[in-house]
């Protein structure tokens, strides 16, 4: 499942220009087939060149690109990426191919077969990105593992109690069941006639 991200305007050529913030790099990573990856057209604007260009070197270099450093988007992955972030319709000047999506591994290589000073500078960035993300994910995995803790110890003691009450419960409807009479015997001298 593709999480959420901050994917509300595209890279600019003035994001091109500065140093990118490993913040808004974090932001263009997302999760396809459980993995998280950046895509071919956000990674070329990172490296400052065109995304047809990005991927001919990619194409002419696929030796270096193994099935764990990068693939391409199915078309069913292409459908939900453009109701999710926003990548337009061909119809409507959008790409015309399915996007190549790179691992962290893959984005250092294509920064390699790149060789531009702004390949190798935005390529730090990009590593310091997925590995604050793999941070966050491990500390939100330790937060998960104490909430399951606390849960199951809760519901430990919400089964005692539960008993409990069930207990209190059968002795007031003990209390309040009705008894049967059994006839009172009369005190004292009963005249007989």
């Amino acid at each position: 499942m593709p999480r959420p991200n901050s994917r509300s305007t595209p890279i600019t050529k003035n994001d091109v220009a500065a140093t990118p913030a490993i913040e808004a790099i974090s932001g263009r990573i997302i999760i396809l087939r459980g993995r998280r990856v950046m895509l071919d057209g956000d990674l070329a604007a990172l490296y400052g060149i065109s995304t047809g260009r990005f991927n001919e070197a990619v194409r002419r270099n696929l030796a270096r690109f193994p099935g764990d450093f990068m693939f391409q988007a199915s078309n069913q992955e292409l459908a939900a990426l453009r109701s999710q972030i926003a990548i337009s319709n061909v119809g409507r000047g959008g790409r015309r191919y399915r996007p190549y999506a790179f691992t962290e591994h893959g984005a250092i290589m294509a920064a390699t077969i790149l060789n531009t000073p702004r390949a190798t500078e935005v390529s730090v960035y990009v590593v310091r990105a997925f590995v604050e993300l793999r941070e966050a994910l491990i500390g939100h995995k330790a937060v998960a593992k104490r909430l399951d803790e606390l849960e199951s110890r809760l519901e430990k003691k919400l089964a005692i109690h539960d008993e409990a009450i069930a207990s209190i419960l059968d002795a007031l409807r003990a209390l309040m069941a009705p008894t049967e009479m059994v006839p009172k015997r009369r005190i004292g001298f009963v005249q007989e006639e």
